[in-house]
């Protein structure tokens, strides 16, 4: 850039540089605790080699590489999830004063712990897996559920947020829950709280809040909201029950929202596509909603005939 360029542009920076001074929420200027979300996803796709191995590696395992292939690994993640859980340790919550001294200890143990995890995520990640399999006839075998199904994606690395975030480490859960709805459409909170044998069939635009409790053997469709009723008292609202809670056996089909943290989806409930919720619903109930009257127009003849679609009774079993 020559001598006029550069002051030229003078005026535009003096301008950059005063913004920074007046948002100072905006920037991350002189911090040795930035986060790297490039390294937060390196880490994540490498638990999932642990989790699922032989899977997405490039290189062939074998009974004889595979002890010192997993202990490569485990360094590997330890080393680097400690480096920063240690960097995003340094942020809290608004007004709370960061309390720096031992906090590598802290990051030390959350990552020790983390990993002590694996073979209990392990075990709950093959029920997601299997439930999967079982719940779409679609499905040739598991390990086309594994390789690409995107609510066994988005379940996974959940679950390994999950864990993250009931030992309260800032930022990096979020970070990985948000990675897997980038991809997916899914966006789950790593917050939201999930039984064994859960499936998201389909997937795209599935929404779970963060106080969300899901039972066992739950199967929800794609665009399902589960979500809270109003937000409008904003940051007032942490730390409550908003969203709503699902118990054992529910089946919710798509386009259907189930809203409030006082709502109850009881155990075997069956809710119908593009429900809308905002109250419980007793156990083994069926909702839907009353069909709409369709018409069709015969263009040739300019005859208009109406019409109903399927009954209620036509709708389940069609859906069962």
């Amino acid at each position: 850039m020559s001598g006029n360029e550069t002051e030229g542009i003078r005026p535009l920076v003096n301008k950059i540089l005063d913004s920074y001074q007046a948002y100072p929420k905006t920037c991350n200027i002189d911090t040795d605790n930035r986060l790297n979300k490039d390294i937060i996803i390196d880490i994540l796709e490498k638990i999932r080699y642990v989790v699922f191995p032989g899977f997405f590696e490039e290189k062939h395992l074998n009974g004889q590489s595979i002890e010192y292939h997993l202990g490569e690994l485990l360094e590997d993640i330890h080393y680097r999830l400690k480096r920063q859980v240690f960097k995003a340790l340094h942020h809290t919550e608004e007004g709370r004063p960061v309390k720096a001294e031992c906090l590598e200890d802290r990051a030390e143990q959350i990552a020790t712990t983390f990993l002590e995890k694996i073979p209990a995520l392990r075990e709950i990640l093959a029920t997601d897996v299997q439930a999967a399999y079982d719940g779409d006839p679609a499905a040739f075998n598991t390990d086309e559920v594994i390789f690409s199904y995107p609510g066994v994606f988005a379940i996974s690395v959940n679950r390994i947020a999950h864990e993250l975030h009931l030992m309260e480490v800032p930022l990096i859960p979020r970070m990985m829950t948000e990675y897997a709805h980038g991809l997916t459409g899914i966006d789950i909170h790593p917050g939201a709280t999930i039984g064994e044998y859960f499936f998201i069939d389909h997937g795209t635009g599935v929404v779970v809040g963060e106080t969300t409790e899901i039972g066992k053997r739950v199967k929800i469709y794609q665009g399902v909201t589960l979500g809270a009723l109003s937000t409008r008292g904003g940051q007032s609202w942490r730390h409550t029950k908003r969203h709503p809670t699902l118990e054992d056996d529910v089946t919710v089909y798509s386009g259907a929202s189930i809203l409030g943290g006082e709502t109850t989806i009881g155990e075997g409930a069956v809710i119908g596509s593009n429900a809308f919720i905002t109250s419980s619903v007793p156990s083994g109930t069926r909702v839907s909603i009353k069909n709409p009257e369709l018409q069709f127009k015969d263009r040739s003849a300019k005859a208009q005939i109406r019409m109903t679609e399927l009954g209620q009774e036509g709708f389940w079993k069609g859906n069962e």
